[in-house]
């Protein structure tokens, strides 16, 4: 029986095709990945019959390959990195992109590795939704702290306006009074009106006089470092008017997300789990993908790279730490999830918590992550039992395990 196997090595632009036909290579070239590279691609898979295709996940270059097969109905093996270099640093002594192609081909024929797992589209929605959204909070982030940065020259002062230096009220107010001098010049009556204009929320009488006296107070204390002609007053307003715009379309990716994860059966099940709220409900659904995929617990523990790394040589035995070779997006939602989990415990006890809360105790370090580490392992464990058999959390019951 024939047997043929395309072992495709992706680079950025271009990747190296190598047909392999019972073990003996019939056929290599060099294709643009693009649409006439991927029909010369096609031509040669319609000439077998079910053709067996291996590949490397690049990152963002090997998604357009992935596509294409999945458009036209190939099943294909798409190797974790690792895994990969795992697997063919034993047989070559020279690398190249060819080679790769060659081995990757190769080796198939001895591993026989199974096709990887096609997950319904939403999955893959969401985890592109997942990573917009952690991309907004980092430049959120990077805004908050610009800000702060030239606030401290212009109207320091005004951070303390507002219970927290954040959200759509404090960054109009931002905007409007960069400097004290603004504030100063404005009769009582103007300047009220300005701060409930800075909020798309009512707000009562009594607070928007008590913001105005306070807002007084703050400038008649503050000291500007530049005139009120500087470019900084300009630099104020502009990251105010950034952080508005990120936050706005960051609750209308939390909003698409949550739209399409209420489509799961899954999304319910977590949301059942105290201290986990919509956005981490549906940004670990858009990372960990269809949960029911992996055997085990722990396929999921190496997936997010919190596995422990063992060492041991005659005498000695190293000190176990996680091998963070996993998802690092999904390893940071988990690991703030139990800080949550922790947090939502004083009123919604959940056994996760009790666990974090036992571990910390008995531990002798001051650093909260091993416990933090093993409490994720326990959350993994407890999502995979409820989604695979489909089930809401019950403290009682988790408890009694």
């Amino acid at each position: 029986m024939m047997r043929a196997v395309f072992g495709i090595d992706v680079s950025k632009a271009s990747s190296e095709v190598a047909i392999l036909v019972n073990g003996e290579k019939v056929h290599g070239y060099t294709m643009p990945n693009d649409a006439i590279g991927f029909s010369r691609l096609l031509d040669d898979l319609k000439t077998v019959h079910a053709p067996e295709i291996i590949f490397e996940a690049t990152g963002v270059y090997s998604r357009r390959l992935q596509a294409f097969f999945e458009d036209n109905g190939y099943a294909y093996t798409r190797l974790n990195p690792l895994e990969a270099k795992k697997q063919l640093d034993s047989l070559r002594v020279r690398k190249t992109d060819k080679i790769d192609a060659e081995k990757l081909a190769q080796t198939q024929f001895v591993l026989n590795r199974k096709p990887t797992y096609v997950q319904e589209e939403v999955y893959q929605h969401l985890r592109d939704l997942s990573r917009f959204y952690q991309n907004l909070t980092e430049d959120i982030v990077r805004a908050k702290n610009r800000l702060h940065k030239v606030l401290q020259v212009t109207f320091p002062e005004l951070e303390s306006i507002l219970s927290t230096p954040t959200g759509e009220q404090y960054w109009n107010l931002v905007m409007t009074f960069p400097c004290k001098d603004l504030v100063l010049e404005l009769e009582q009556d103007v300047l009220e009106d300005m701060i409930r204009n800075s909020t798309s929320k009512r707000i009562s009488d009594k607070r928007v006089a008590y913001l105005a006296d306070k807002l007084v107070e703050l400038a008649n204390q503050s000291y500007c470092a530049v005139k009120r002609t500087s470019p900084i007053m300009e630099e104020v307003r502009y990251y105010a008017q950034e952080l508005l715009t990120l936050s706005e379309r960051r609750q209308a990716i939390l909003d698409k997300m949550v739209s399409l994860a209420q489509s799961l059966p899954e999304y319910e099940i977590l949301l059942s789990i105290p201290g986990i709220a919509e956005a981490t409900a549906t940004s670990i659904i858009g990372e960990l993908g269809d949960i029911r995929r992996f055997q085990s617990a722990n396929q999921i523990n190496a997936f997010i790279g919190i596995d422990l790394r063992h060492y041991e040589s005659g005498n000695f035995l190293a000190q176990e730490h996680i091998t963070k070779r996993g998802n690092p997006y999904a390893r940071k939602i988990l690991f703030k999830c139990i800080h949550n989990i922790a947090s939502a415990s004083h009123n919604n006890p959940c056994h996760i918590a009790d666990f974090y809360e036992k571990r910390k105790r008995q531990s002798q370090t001051a650093s909260t992550k091993p416990h933090t580490i093993a409490s994720i392992h326990r959350l993994i464990r407890t999502m995979y039992y409820l989604i695979r058999h489909n089930k809401l959390y019950d403290y009682n019951l988790a408890k009694s395990q």
